[in-house]
Protein backbone atom coordinates (compact mmCIF):
# COMPACT_ATOMS: atom_id res chain seq x y z
CA UNK A 1 0.00 0.00 0.00
CA UNK A 2 1.51 3.59 -0.65
CA UNK A 3 4.51 2.09 -3.12
CA UNK A 4 4.39 5.34 -4.72
CA UNK A 5 5.59 7.35 -1.79
CA UNK A 6 9.04 7.84 -2.62
CA UNK A 7 12.10 6.73 -0.78
CA UNK A 8 13.16 9.91 -0.58
CA UNK A 9 10.24 11.04 1.71
CA UNK A 10 10.26 7.78 3.39
CA UNK A 11 13.69 8.36 4.50
CA UNK A 12 12.77 12.40 5.38
CA UNK A 13 10.06 10.79 8.03
CA UNK A 14 12.34 8.39 9.21
CA UNK A 15 15.47 10.03 11.95
CA UNK A 16 18.69 9.44 11.33
CA UNK A 17 20.63 7.16 14.08
CA UNK A 18 23.90 8.21 15.63
CA UNK A 19 26.20 6.49 18.05
CA UNK A 20 27.85 9.53 18.69
CA UNK A 21 27.95 13.10 18.13
CA UNK A 22 31.22 12.90 15.90
CA UNK A 23 29.83 10.21 13.61
CA UNK A 24 25.98 12.23 13.36
CA UNK A 25 28.07 15.47 12.11
CA UNK A 26 30.01 13.37 9.89
CA UNK A 27 27.50 11.69 7.83
CA UNK A 28 25.35 14.54 8.03
CA UNK A 29 27.74 16.88 6.25
CA UNK A 30 28.36 14.08 4.03
CA UNK A 31 24.70 13.07 3.16
CA UNK A 32 22.77 16.48 3.40
CA UNK A 33 25.59 19.46 3.14
CA UNK A 34 28.45 18.27 0.61
CA UNK A 35 25.83 18.27 -1.93
CA UNK A 36 24.82 21.67 -1.81
CA UNK A 37 28.56 22.96 -1.51
CA UNK A 38 29.54 21.02 -4.24
CA UNK A 39 26.90 22.28 -6.41
CA UNK A 40 27.32 25.80 -5.87
CA UNK A 41 30.97 25.67 -5.75
CA UNK A 42 30.81 26.29 -2.05
CA UNK A 43 34.69 25.19 -1.81
CA UNK A 44 35.69 27.33 -4.32
CA UNK A 45 34.48 30.62 -2.82
CA UNK A 46 34.64 29.86 1.44
CA UNK A 47 36.12 27.33 2.26
CA UNK A 48 37.48 23.09 1.59
CA UNK A 49 35.20 20.53 1.79
CA UNK A 50 35.26 19.18 5.55
CA UNK A 51 36.88 15.40 6.08
CA UNK A 52 36.74 12.95 8.64
CA UNK A 53 39.66 14.11 10.98
CA UNK A 54 37.70 17.45 11.14
CA UNK A 55 34.93 15.59 13.01
CA UNK A 56 37.68 13.45 15.08
CA UNK A 57 41.00 16.07 16.07
CA UNK A 58 41.04 16.97 19.40
CA UNK A 59 40.39 20.76 20.37
CA UNK A 60 42.60 23.32 18.84
CA UNK A 61 44.25 26.64 20.36
CA UNK A 62 45.43 29.07 17.71
CA UNK A 63 47.88 31.33 19.13
CA UNK A 64 48.02 34.53 16.90
CA UNK A 65 50.42 37.92 17.83
CA UNK A 66 53.04 40.23 16.57
CA UNK A 67 56.59 39.24 17.06
CA UNK A 68 57.81 39.28 20.47
CA UNK A 69 54.75 38.69 22.15
CA UNK A 70 55.55 35.45 24.18
CA UNK A 71 53.82 32.92 21.50
CA UNK A 72 56.02 30.40 21.75
CA UNK A 73 56.99 30.95 25.41
CA UNK A 74 52.83 31.13 26.20
CA UNK A 75 52.93 27.78 24.98
CA UNK A 76 56.37 26.40 26.60
CA UNK A 77 54.83 27.64 29.80
CA UNK A 78 51.64 25.49 29.86
CA UNK A 79 52.98 21.82 28.70
CA UNK A 80 56.39 22.94 30.94
CA UNK A 81 58.55 21.51 28.70
CA UNK A 82 60.23 22.24 25.21
CA UNK A 83 59.16 21.17 22.08
CA UNK A 84 61.02 20.03 18.75
CA UNK A 85 61.06 23.27 16.88
CA UNK A 86 60.96 25.56 19.59
CA UNK A 87 63.06 28.89 19.25
CA UNK A 88 62.85 32.06 21.43
CA UNK A 89 64.03 35.26 21.07
CA UNK A 90 63.04 39.09 21.07
CA UNK A 91 63.28 39.09 17.33
CA UNK A 92 61.55 37.52 15.12
CA UNK A 93 62.25 33.52 15.75
CA UNK A 94 59.06 31.52 14.89
CA UNK A 95 58.93 31.79 10.73
CA UNK A 96 56.51 28.88 10.29
CA UNK A 97 53.08 27.38 11.77
CA UNK A 98 53.58 25.02 14.29
CA UNK A 99 51.33 22.69 14.66
CA UNK A 100 52.03 21.19 18.51
CA UNK A 101 50.64 17.69 19.08
CA UNK A 102 50.45 14.37 21.36
CA UNK A 103 52.79 11.60 19.82
CA UNK A 104 54.82 8.54 21.36
CA UNK A 105 58.05 9.99 20.72
CA UNK A 106 59.21 13.36 19.84
CA UNK A 107 60.18 14.54 16.30
CA UNK A 108 59.06 16.59 13.67
CA UNK A 109 56.57 16.49 10.62
CA UNK A 110 57.34 18.12 7.70
CA UNK A 111 54.06 20.12 5.94
CA UNK A 112 54.12 18.60 2.34
CA UNK A 113 54.17 15.38 4.85
CA UNK A 114 51.35 16.41 7.09
CA UNK A 115 49.27 17.11 4.13
CA UNK A 116 48.58 13.84 2.98
CA UNK A 117 48.09 11.79 6.30
CA UNK A 118 44.52 11.26 6.44
CA UNK A 119 44.65 10.85 10.24
CA UNK A 120 46.11 14.70 10.50
CA UNK A 121 42.88 17.61 10.41
CA UNK A 122 45.54 19.47 7.89
CA UNK A 123 44.91 18.06 4.32
CA UNK A 124 43.04 21.00 2.74
CA UNK A 125 46.23 23.10 3.67
CA UNK A 126 47.27 21.70 0.44
CA UNK A 127 45.92 24.52 -1.18
CA UNK A 128 48.43 27.48 -0.07
CA UNK A 129 51.50 25.84 -1.84
CA UNK A 130 54.61 25.20 -1.41
CA UNK A 131 55.77 28.67 0.10
CA UNK A 132 52.81 27.48 3.08
CA UNK A 133 54.27 23.89 3.13
CA UNK A 134 57.96 24.79 3.74
CA UNK A 135 56.51 26.92 6.43
CA UNK A 136 54.80 24.27 8.29
CA UNK A 137 55.40 21.62 10.52
CA UNK A 138 54.21 19.36 13.41
CA UNK A 139 56.21 19.07 16.48
CA UNK A 140 55.02 15.88 18.31
CA UNK A 141 55.88 14.84 21.49
CA UNK A 142 54.51 12.53 24.44
CA UNK A 143 53.26 15.32 27.07
CA UNK A 144 49.93 14.85 29.08
CA UNK A 145 48.49 18.26 28.31
CA UNK A 146 48.40 16.95 24.29
CA UNK A 147 46.44 14.26 25.01
CA UNK A 148 43.59 16.37 25.51
CA UNK A 149 44.59 19.66 23.34
CA UNK A 150 46.77 20.56 20.40
CA UNK A 151 48.35 23.92 20.06
CA UNK A 152 49.03 25.58 16.81
CA UNK A 153 51.75 28.62 17.19
CA UNK A 154 52.40 30.88 14.28
CA UNK A 155 54.86 33.74 12.91
CA UNK A 156 55.52 36.39 14.53
CA UNK A 157 53.04 39.06 12.96
CA UNK A 158 54.54 41.98 11.38
CA UNK A 159 54.21 46.23 10.64
CA UNK A 160 54.96 47.16 6.77
CA UNK A 161 53.76 46.19 3.32
CA UNK A 162 57.20 44.29 2.46
CA UNK A 163 57.07 41.69 5.28
CA UNK A 164 53.44 40.79 3.61
CA UNK A 165 54.89 40.10 0.29
CA UNK A 166 57.98 38.53 1.29
CA UNK A 167 56.00 35.73 3.23
CA UNK A 168 54.89 34.18 -0.38
CA UNK A 169 51.46 32.99 0.64
CA UNK A 170 48.39 34.42 1.81
CA UNK A 171 49.10 34.71 5.66
CA UNK A 172 45.49 35.63 6.56
CA UNK A 173 43.39 33.58 4.42
CA UNK A 174 45.61 30.54 6.37
CA UNK A 175 44.64 31.85 9.68
CA UNK A 176 41.07 31.97 8.55
CA UNK A 177 41.30 28.54 7.81
CA UNK A 178 42.49 27.77 10.87
CA UNK A 179 39.99 29.80 12.90
CA UNK A 180 37.01 28.15 11.39
CA UNK A 181 38.55 24.57 12.80
CA UNK A 182 39.98 25.36 16.12
CA UNK A 183 38.56 26.09 19.48
CA UNK A 184 39.55 29.08 21.18
CA UNK A 185 41.93 31.71 19.19
CA UNK A 186 43.83 33.63 21.76
CA UNK A 187 45.72 37.04 20.30
CA UNK A 188 48.99 38.11 22.90
CA UNK A 189 49.89 41.58 22.98
CA UNK A 190 52.66 43.00 24.88
CA UNK A 191 52.44 45.23 27.59
CA UNK A 192 55.27 47.17 26.12
CA UNK A 193 54.23 47.19 22.38
CA UNK A 194 50.69 48.08 21.99
CA UNK A 195 50.65 48.99 18.19
CA UNK A 196 48.26 46.71 15.73
CA UNK A 197 50.49 46.63 12.55
CA UNK A 198 48.28 46.95 9.42
CA UNK A 199 49.24 43.33 8.83
CA UNK A 200 48.02 42.72 12.10
CA UNK A 201 44.68 44.46 11.66
CA UNK A 202 44.22 42.59 8.47
CA UNK A 203 44.60 39.11 10.66
CA UNK A 204 41.85 40.32 12.81
CA UNK A 205 39.38 41.30 10.36
CA UNK A 206 39.33 37.89 8.91
CA UNK A 207 38.68 35.92 12.20
CA UNK A 208 35.45 37.83 11.74
CA UNK A 209 32.60 35.52 12.40
CA UNK A 210 35.38 33.74 14.78
CA UNK A 211 34.40 36.27 17.55
CA UNK A 212 33.37 33.90 20.61
CA UNK A 213 36.57 32.08 20.08
CA UNK A 214 38.38 34.90 20.87
CA UNK A 215 40.18 35.60 23.61
CA UNK A 216 42.95 38.12 24.09
CA UNK A 217 45.91 37.91 26.19
CA UNK A 218 47.81 41.12 27.76
CA UNK A 219 51.09 39.28 28.38
CA UNK A 220 54.55 40.66 29.94
CA UNK A 221 52.45 42.81 32.59
CA UNK A 222 54.77 42.06 35.34
CA UNK A 223 57.05 44.61 33.35
CA UNK A 224 54.91 47.73 34.16
CA UNK A 225 53.85 49.58 37.45
CA UNK A 226 50.00 48.89 38.18
CA UNK A 227 49.44 52.99 37.15
CA UNK A 228 50.81 52.37 34.18
CA UNK A 229 48.86 48.60 33.59
CA UNK A 230 45.99 50.37 33.88
CA UNK A 231 46.47 52.93 30.75
CA UNK A 232 47.83 50.10 28.73
CA UNK A 233 44.92 47.88 29.53
CA UNK A 234 43.05 51.12 28.69
CA UNK A 235 44.59 51.68 25.72
CA UNK A 236 44.22 48.32 24.16
CA UNK A 237 40.39 47.88 24.90
CA UNK A 238 40.36 51.29 22.49
CA UNK A 239 42.89 49.68 20.12
CA UNK A 240 40.58 46.49 19.74
CA UNK A 241 37.34 48.33 19.79
CA UNK A 242 38.48 49.80 16.31
CA UNK A 243 38.92 46.46 15.09
CA UNK A 244 36.40 44.15 16.40
CA UNK A 245 33.17 45.69 15.48
CA UNK A 246 30.72 43.71 18.55
CA UNK A 247 29.10 45.51 20.82
CA UNK A 248 30.27 43.44 23.46
CA UNK A 249 33.79 44.11 25.42
CA UNK A 250 36.54 41.61 24.43
CA UNK A 251 37.98 39.61 27.19
CA UNK A 252 41.30 40.35 28.27
CA UNK A 253 43.60 38.26 30.68
CA UNK A 254 46.51 40.71 32.35
CA UNK A 255 49.28 38.61 33.10
CA UNK A 256 52.65 37.42 32.83
CA UNK A 257 52.63 33.79 31.48
CA UNK A 258 55.99 32.15 31.62
CA UNK A 259 57.80 30.38 34.90
CA UNK A 260 60.23 33.15 35.95
CA UNK A 261 59.76 35.51 39.17
CA UNK A 262 57.75 38.31 38.50
CA UNK A 263 59.87 41.52 37.97
CA UNK A 264 56.98 43.78 39.51
CA UNK A 265 54.96 41.69 41.76
CA UNK A 266 52.65 44.50 42.97
CA UNK A 267 49.55 42.64 40.70
CA UNK A 268 50.61 39.35 41.71
CA UNK A 269 47.39 38.72 43.25
CA UNK A 270 45.79 39.77 39.75
CA UNK A 271 47.85 37.52 37.60
CA UNK A 272 47.23 34.33 39.66
CA UNK A 273 43.78 35.34 39.31
CA UNK A 274 43.53 36.03 35.60
CA UNK A 275 45.96 32.98 34.93
CA UNK A 276 43.13 30.80 36.98
CA UNK A 277 40.85 32.30 34.66
CA UNK A 278 42.16 31.48 31.69
CA UNK A 279 43.35 28.11 32.42
CA UNK A 280 39.69 27.39 33.34
CA UNK A 281 38.67 28.03 29.71
CA UNK A 282 41.53 26.28 27.80
CA UNK A 283 40.17 23.62 30.39
CA UNK A 284 36.61 23.40 29.22
CA UNK A 285 37.44 23.38 25.49
CA UNK A 286 37.43 19.06 25.53
CA UNK A 287 34.11 18.83 26.90
CA UNK A 288 32.41 21.81 25.05
CA UNK A 289 34.88 20.33 21.33
CA UNK A 290 31.38 18.47 20.48
CA UNK A 291 29.23 21.38 21.07
CA UNK A 292 31.71 23.85 19.10
CA UNK A 293 32.04 20.99 15.86
CA UNK A 294 27.85 21.16 15.72
CA UNK A 295 27.96 25.39 16.67
CA UNK A 296 30.38 25.66 13.58
CA UNK A 297 28.92 22.89 11.02
CA UNK A 298 25.51 25.11 11.61
CA UNK A 299 27.30 28.17 10.28
CA UNK A 300 28.57 26.56 7.63
CA UNK A 301 25.02 25.12 6.36
CA UNK A 302 23.73 28.85 7.14
CA UNK A 303 26.24 30.27 4.44
CA UNK A 304 26.02 27.42 2.18
CA UNK A 305 22.35 28.51 1.81
CA UNK A 306 23.32 31.95 1.28
CA UNK A 307 25.78 30.99 -1.01
CA UNK A 308 23.18 28.74 -3.52
CA UNK A 309 20.94 31.86 -3.34
CA UNK A 310 23.56 34.52 -4.69
CA UNK A 311 25.25 31.53 -7.41
CA UNK A 312 21.32 30.78 -8.08
CA UNK A 313 20.42 34.52 -8.63
CA UNK A 314 23.27 35.48 -10.55
CA UNK A 315 22.94 32.09 -13.19
CA UNK A 316 19.12 33.61 -13.57
CA UNK A 317 20.18 37.10 -14.70
CA UNK A 318 22.63 35.62 -17.06
CA UNK A 319 21.62 36.24 -20.84
CA UNK A 320 21.93 32.54 -23.05
CA UNK A 321 23.58 34.33 -25.60
CA UNK A 322 25.57 37.70 -26.08
CA UNK A 323 26.55 40.31 -24.02
CA UNK A 324 27.74 37.73 -21.24
CA UNK A 325 30.72 39.62 -20.09
CA UNK A 326 29.08 43.15 -19.77
CA UNK A 327 26.44 41.41 -18.01
CA UNK A 328 28.74 39.86 -15.37
CA UNK A 329 30.63 43.25 -14.82
CA UNK A 330 27.47 45.01 -14.28
CA UNK A 331 25.75 41.87 -11.62
CA UNK A 332 29.76 41.83 -9.78
CA UNK A 333 29.22 45.71 -9.40
CA UNK A 334 25.53 45.43 -8.06
CA UNK A 335 26.21 42.40 -5.73
CA UNK A 336 25.45 44.63 -2.94
CA UNK A 337 21.50 45.31 -4.50
CA UNK A 338 21.68 41.23 -5.39
CA UNK A 339 22.60 40.77 -1.09
CA UNK A 340 19.21 43.08 -0.25
CA UNK A 341 17.15 41.21 -2.62
CA UNK A 342 18.12 37.73 -1.26
CA UNK A 343 17.64 39.03 2.30
CA UNK A 344 13.80 40.41 1.87
CA UNK A 345 12.87 37.16 -0.63
CA UNK A 346 14.43 34.95 1.76
CA UNK A 347 13.84 36.10 5.19
CA UNK A 348 18.23 35.53 5.88
CA UNK A 349 19.85 38.13 8.28
CA UNK A 350 22.08 40.32 7.03
CA UNK A 351 25.29 38.99 9.59
CA UNK A 352 25.07 35.53 7.63
CA UNK A 353 25.91 36.85 4.08
CA UNK A 354 29.79 36.75 3.01
CA UNK A 355 31.84 39.65 2.77
CA UNK A 356 30.98 41.69 -0.34
CA UNK A 357 34.28 43.19 -1.58
CA UNK A 358 35.71 39.48 -1.39
CA UNK A 359 33.28 37.77 -3.04
CA UNK A 360 33.17 40.72 -5.77
CA UNK A 361 36.89 39.63 -6.08
CA UNK A 362 36.27 35.78 -6.50
CA UNK A 363 33.38 36.37 -8.82
CA UNK A 364 35.89 38.39 -11.52
CA UNK A 365 37.46 34.93 -12.26
CA UNK A 366 34.61 33.06 -12.83
CA UNK A 367 32.72 31.68 -15.56
CA UNK A 368 28.90 32.49 -14.97
CA UNK A 369 27.84 30.20 -17.49
CA UNK A 370 28.55 27.26 -15.46
CA UNK A 371 26.73 28.07 -12.59
CA UNK A 372 23.66 26.14 -11.75
CA UNK A 373 19.95 27.33 -11.09
CA UNK A 374 18.09 27.04 -7.55
CA UNK A 375 17.56 23.47 -6.78
CA UNK A 376 14.64 23.59 -3.80
CA UNK A 377 15.61 19.81 -2.46
CA UNK A 378 18.87 20.47 -1.83
CA UNK A 379 18.22 23.15 0.02
CA UNK A 380 15.15 21.36 1.55
CA UNK A 381 17.21 18.54 2.74
CA UNK A 382 19.77 21.24 4.48
CA UNK A 383 16.62 23.20 6.51
CA UNK A 384 15.55 19.61 7.26
CA UNK A 385 18.69 18.47 8.77
CA UNK A 386 18.94 22.04 10.66
CA UNK A 387 15.78 21.67 11.91
CA UNK A 388 15.57 18.12 13.08
CA UNK A 389 19.04 16.52 13.31
CA UNK A 390 20.76 19.44 14.77
CA UNK A 391 18.18 18.97 17.52
CA UNK A 392 18.78 15.68 17.95
CA UNK A 393 22.26 15.95 17.94
CA UNK A 394 22.24 18.49 20.82
CA UNK A 395 20.41 15.98 22.93
CA UNK A 396 23.37 13.51 22.22
CA UNK A 397 25.81 16.52 23.06
CA UNK A 398 24.42 17.05 26.38
CA UNK A 399 24.34 12.92 27.18
CA UNK A 400 27.76 13.14 26.20
CA UNK A 401 28.97 15.64 28.11
CA UNK A 402 27.53 14.41 31.14
CA UNK A 403 28.86 10.74 31.09
CA UNK A 404 32.22 12.38 30.94
CA UNK A 405 31.82 15.16 33.34
CA UNK A 406 35.80 14.70 34.64
CA UNK A 407 37.16 15.22 31.04
CA UNK A 408 39.81 18.44 31.17
CA UNK A 409 42.85 19.25 30.23
CA UNK A 410 45.61 17.95 33.00
CA UNK A 411 49.35 17.86 33.15
CA UNK A 412 51.56 20.60 32.75
CA UNK A 413 51.32 24.42 33.98
CA UNK A 414 47.28 22.98 34.82
CA UNK A 415 48.84 20.98 37.47
CA UNK A 416 50.88 23.44 39.37
CA UNK A 417 47.65 25.72 41.07
CA UNK A 418 45.48 22.20 41.61
CA UNK A 419 46.00 21.28 44.86
CA UNK A 420 48.10 22.14 48.37
CA UNK A 421 49.02 25.83 49.63
CA UNK A 422 49.53 26.95 46.00
CA UNK A 423 46.44 26.56 44.76
CA UNK A 424 44.36 29.42 43.91
CA UNK A 425 42.75 31.49 47.11
CA UNK A 426 44.42 28.77 49.05
CA UNK A 427 44.41 30.35 52.64
CA UNK A 428 42.29 33.46 51.93
CA UNK A 429 38.43 34.35 52.40
CA UNK A 430 36.73 31.32 53.81
CA UNK A 431 39.90 29.14 53.40
CA UNK A 432 41.66 31.55 56.05
CA UNK A 433 42.54 29.40 59.06
CA UNK A 434 42.45 26.04 56.89
CA UNK A 435 45.78 24.93 58.34
CA UNK A 436 45.42 26.40 62.05
CA UNK A 437 44.97 24.15 65.29
CA UNK A 438 43.03 27.09 66.50
CA UNK A 439 39.64 27.70 65.36
CA UNK A 440 40.50 30.85 62.96
CA UNK A 441 37.28 32.55 64.46
CA UNK A 442 38.35 32.50 67.84
CA UNK A 443 40.81 35.54 67.68
CA UNK A 444 37.85 38.04 66.90
CA UNK A 445 35.50 36.06 69.06
CA UNK A 446 35.43 38.71 71.95
CA UNK A 447 34.90 41.15 69.96
CA UNK A 448 31.43 39.85 68.59
CA UNK A 449 31.05 38.48 72.15
CA UNK A 450 30.03 42.03 73.30
CA UNK A 451 27.86 42.73 70.24
CA UNK A 452 26.46 39.28 71.16
CA UNK A 453 24.97 40.09 74.92
CA UNK A 454 23.48 43.24 74.03
CA UNK A 455 21.30 41.45 71.62
CA UNK A 456 19.32 39.86 74.56
CA UNK A 457 20.13 36.25 74.42
CA UNK A 458 17.99 33.55 76.04
CA UNK A 459 19.50 30.43 77.35
CA UNK A 460 22.73 31.23 75.68
CA UNK A 461 20.62 32.00 72.47
CA UNK A 462 19.43 34.95 69.72
CA UNK A 463 16.67 34.48 67.85
CA UNK A 464 16.64 35.31 64.17
CA UNK A 465 15.01 38.91 64.33
CA UNK A 466 17.89 39.82 66.63
CA UNK A 467 20.78 38.54 64.98
CA UNK A 468 19.39 40.16 62.04
CA UNK A 469 19.38 43.69 62.86
CA UNK A 470 23.06 43.64 63.61
CA UNK A 471 23.61 41.52 60.28
CA UNK A 472 21.87 44.34 57.71
CA UNK A 473 24.27 46.53 59.50
CA UNK A 474 26.82 45.03 56.70
CA UNK A 475 24.73 46.45 53.89
CA UNK A 476 24.98 43.09 52.20
CA UNK A 477 22.05 41.87 49.98
CA UNK A 478 19.61 39.96 52.03
CA UNK A 479 20.42 36.91 49.32
CA UNK A 480 23.79 37.10 50.68
CA UNK A 481 23.14 37.43 54.83
CA UNK A 482 20.18 34.35 53.91
CA UNK A 483 23.30 32.28 52.76
CA UNK A 484 25.49 33.45 55.47
CA UNK A 485 22.64 32.30 58.06
CA UNK A 486 22.56 29.02 56.46
CA UNK A 487 25.88 28.62 57.05
CA UNK A 488 26.58 29.82 60.37
CA UNK A 489 23.21 28.31 61.75
CA UNK A 490 25.40 24.76 62.39
CA UNK A 491 22.97 22.76 64.46
CA UNK A 492 20.08 24.53 62.67
CA UNK A 493 17.56 24.97 64.90
CA UNK A 494 16.87 28.84 63.95
CA UNK A 495 18.50 30.32 66.89
CA UNK A 496 22.55 31.65 67.11
CA UNK A 497 24.65 30.72 69.95
CA UNK A 498 27.62 32.74 70.57
CA UNK A 499 29.91 30.74 68.78
CA UNK A 500 27.52 30.76 65.50
CA UNK A 501 26.81 34.58 65.95
CA UNK A 502 30.87 34.84 65.51
CA UNK A 503 30.96 32.66 62.96
CA UNK A 504 28.03 35.09 60.71
CA UNK A 505 29.90 38.05 61.39
CA UNK A 506 33.45 36.08 59.96
CA UNK A 507 31.35 35.33 57.20
CA UNK A 508 30.26 38.53 56.80
CA UNK A 509 34.01 40.30 56.82
CA UNK A 510 34.78 37.55 54.55
CA UNK A 511 32.11 38.36 52.15
CA UNK A 512 33.17 42.49 52.79
CA UNK A 513 36.65 41.84 51.97
CA UNK A 514 35.61 40.27 48.52
CA UNK A 515 36.12 37.09 48.78
CA UNK A 516 33.16 34.28 48.07
CA UNK A 517 31.13 32.53 50.28
CA UNK A 518 31.52 28.43 49.96
CA UNK A 519 28.81 26.25 49.52
CA UNK A 520 29.08 24.34 52.26
CA UNK A 521 30.57 25.29 55.97
CA UNK A 522 34.40 24.05 55.26
CA UNK A 523 35.42 22.16 58.32
CA UNK A 524 37.96 24.40 59.78
CA UNK A 525 34.97 27.09 60.48
CA UNK A 526 32.68 24.62 62.49
CA UNK A 527 32.77 25.92 65.94
CA UNK A 528 34.98 23.96 68.33
CA UNK A 529 31.81 22.71 70.63
CA UNK A 530 29.87 21.54 67.60
CA UNK A 531 32.39 19.50 65.92
CA UNK A 532 32.11 16.56 68.35
CA UNK A 533 28.32 16.27 67.03
CA UNK A 534 30.20 15.56 62.38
Amino acid sequence: MFSWVSKDARRKKEPELFQTVAEGLRQLYAQKLLPLEEHYRFHEFHSPALEDADFDNKPMVLLVGQYSTGKTTFIRHLIEQDFPGMRIGPEPTTDSFIAVMHGPTEGVVPGNALVVDPRRPFRKLNAFGNAFLNRFMCAQLPNPVLDSISIIDTPGILSGEKQRISRGYDFAAVLEWFAERVDRIILLFDAHKLDISDEFSEVIKALKNHEDKIRVVLNKADQIETQQLMRVYGALMWSLGKIINTPEVVRVYIGSFWSHPLLIPDNRKLFEAEEQDLFKDIQSLPRNAALRKLNDLIKRARLAKVHAYIISSLKKEMPNVFGKESKKKELVNNLGEIYQKIEREHQISPGDFPNLRKMQELLQTQDFSKFQALKPKLLDTVDDMLANDIARLMVMVRQEEALMPSQAVKGGAFEGTMNGPFGHGYGEGAGEGIDDVEWVVGKDKPTYDEIFYTLSPVNGKITGANAKKEMVKSKLPNTVLGKIWKLADVDKDGLLDDEEFALANHLIKVKLEGHELPADLPPHLIPPSKRRHE
